[in-house]
């Protein structure tokens, strides 16, 4: 993919994830102190209960032992022991509610961020990126939505759930040492085995995770799948084999699952146990130091340490759910950060951008190649002249949309020239270049929105007039008043065939010095293609134009017309002069003519 500062595949650690999401924490510095604040109070309410235990035991033993038991002390005592532990619950639940709402908010602001920085780093990629192996839109978007989550959760782990348990752990080993030393050695010995199993864990569970995050990209790119070929599925009536074909994806990452949660669940059970022998050690030591009268041990401190090695183990108990998230979102981090570092992937740009742009092409030896290995272009030499209309004709995948988008700079040659204006194509500036190309393809994408914002979308600044003026120009305004809603109607709702037409509104609205048209006209009926090439014919008038099509009608309105086979450039001249040549064009010419059945057609129109 790109360049990724340390977070391609397999590289990635937790050292590199914080690093990586430390720019989109630190603007919330506010947040983070009042995190940190309440963290610290929050540790503190921790050891309260085993503060208040130990010396509650110690002094109802003593008034136990005393010749006269009275009711009066031992009240004093429970109400003593109540009034602390009651308002540390209530000072313990506001900390709580704040340290998670602090920490919540944090975390949907990061979100927030991160998803607007992947989007925006996106927007600035070359073509290329979208169209190599790995990028497709289900798994792009699942990369995307998982590493947001995943990131998002690490920061909410960490304030809400690492920060204060870890915090609290300290702060108990640290009054356990200064109660004794030997159990404060005997506590911290318990954590380092845990953490060693843990890591353990971790290392032996990261190839399943990460066949775990290959398989939800896998899931998400099949069902995107089923849902873009529907028609296709149930016209062949392939329900069954669809369905079969995402079972088996399925079944693959179900099995890769229970496999991962299996190591799972046996590691966490074996620190659980490792657990429970660290507070069985606390108390025979502790116990075992009572009962030779060491000195500052009583009975208190026995329920004293066992409820501070409680606090100690609580990050233990934690570890493994906090941990299995941490290598989730290194899982995630690493397919999310390598978008947004894939610096090689960013749409190259120059800076000349003269006041009028003439449109005069010329390619000069251009070799292309997919990033799939496919050669596209094999040294292709053009003039494209300014004012006139080219025809580039060939038969399918002869490399005719791939000159397109070479000179709109959606990719660049392999080698050789491409110049516009006698300036190399690469020192234009791109937004400024293309802010003079109108392109319609043969299916143009149309947005979420009304038909009038689909239609603006070619000139933000347009008025209402302007919108009108293009719907007229693209045949399509009849239609439109038609509507319930008018304008205002959503334009995913129009057929096939309007919607090609708003998209050539778009390109009027623009009005631009070049156009670029991929087959236009294809998925429009006759009176339409019509009506449409009356529109073309009058904006090309001064124009630089770039057709391809597969109607001869149009071709054969070019000024000069190119023949590419496989991609290699065969045939050049104006139509007629092609023709007279024989070869690729006359064959296209005269299959076009003989599946439209020119001459059935030619007699309808002498007889009628």
């Amino acid at each position: 993919m790109g360049k990724e500062n340390n977070t391609s595949a397999g590289k990635m650690n937790i050292l590199d994830l914080l690093r990586n999401i430390l720019p989109f924490v630190l603007p919330y510095k506010w947040l983070i102190g009042v995190t940190l604040g309440l963290t610290l109070i929050g540790s503190v309410m921790a050891q309260v209960n085993a503060v208040v235990l130990d010396k509650a035991v110690d002094a109802i033993n003593e008034l136990i032992q005393q010749p006269s038991f009275s009711w009066s002390s031992a009240t004093t005592i429970l109400v003593t022991i109540s009034v602390i532990l009651l308002g540390k619950e209530l000072i313990g639940a506001l900390v709580t509610f704040f340290q998670r709402y602090y920490g919540e908010r944090m975390r949907i602001l990061v979100s927030r961020d991160l998803s607007v920085s992947v989007v925006k780093r996106m927007l600035s990629f070359r073509m290329a990126f979208f169209s190599a192996e790995g990028n497709e839109t289900g798994k792009l978007q699942s990369r995307i939505d998982r590493g947001i989550m995943s990131l998002s959760n690490t920061v909410n782990n960490f304030f809400i759930e690492i920060l204060p348990l870890f915090t609290s752990a300290i702060l108990a080993l640290v009054l356990m040492f200064m109660a004794n030393v030997y159990v404060g050695l005997v506590a911290m010995c318990i954590v380092p085995v845990y953490f060693y199993v843990t890591y353990i864990q971790a290392k032996r569970m990261k190839g399943g995770r990460r066949g775990i995050f290959g398989g939800h990209q896998a899931v998400s790119q099949s069902i995107l799948n089923i849902i873009e070929s529907i028609t296709v599925i149930k016209s062949f009536n392939r329900e069954q084999i669809e369905a079969d074909r995402q079972a088996e994806i399925q079944r693959t990452m179900t099995d890769l699952q229970l496999s991962t949660r299996k190591q799972s669940y046996f590691f966490n059970g074996l620190k659980s146990f490792l657990e429970q022998i660290g507070t069985v050690l606390i108390i025979i030591l502790t116990a075992y130091l009572v009962l030779i009268e060491y000195p500052g041990m009583t009975i208190g401190k026995i329920m004293y340490h066992v409820m501070l090695f409680a606090n100690v183990s609580a990050p233990i108990r934690q570890l493994h759910r906090i941990y299995d998230d941490m290598n989730d979102a290194l899982i995630y981090a690493e397919g999310f950060f390598g978008i947004l570092h894939a610096d090689d992937e960013v749409e190259d740009t120059g800076h000349y951008h003269p006041q009028q742009v003439k449109g005069d092409f010329e390619l000069s030896g251009v070799d292309f190649t997919y990033s799939n290995g496919t050669q596209a272009l094999f040294n292709v030499s053009m003039h494209i002249e300014r004012g006139k209309i080219t025809a580039l004709v060939g038969l399918s995948g002869a490399g005719k949309s791939t000159i397109v988008n070479l000179l709109d700079k959606f990719y660049h040659p392999d080698c050789g020239s491409i110049k516009l204006d006698g300036v190399e194509l690469s020192e234009w500036d791109t937004q400024w270049l293309r802010e003079n190309v109108g392109l319609v393809l043969q299916k143009n994408h149309i947005f979420d929105g009304s038909i009038e914002e689909n239609i603006k979308y070619g000139n933000p600044s347009a008025t209402h007039e302007d919108v009108v003026k293009a719907a007229r120009q693209a045949y399509i305004y009849d239609q439109i008043m038609q509507l319930p809603n008018g304008f205002q109607t959503q334009a995913l709702q129009l057929s096939g065939g309007q919607q090609q037409r708003i998209a050539i509104a778009r390109m009027f609205i623009k009005n631009p010095p070049i156009i670029f048209l991929d087959e236009p006209t294809a998925s429009l009926d006759a009176i339409a293609t019509e009506q449409i090439k009356a529109s073309i014919d009058a904006i090309k008038e001064g124009r630089t134009v770039i057709i391809i099509s597969h109607n001869i009608g149009q071709i054969i309105d070019a000024d000069r017309i190119y023949v590419l086979k496989e991609g290699r450039m065969v045939q050049h001249g104006s139509p007629s002069e092609v023709y007279q040549q024989g070869g690729v064009y006359k064959d296209i010419f005269d299959a076009s003519a003989r599946s439209m059945n020119v001459d059935k057609i030619a007699n309808t129109i002498t007889n009628k």
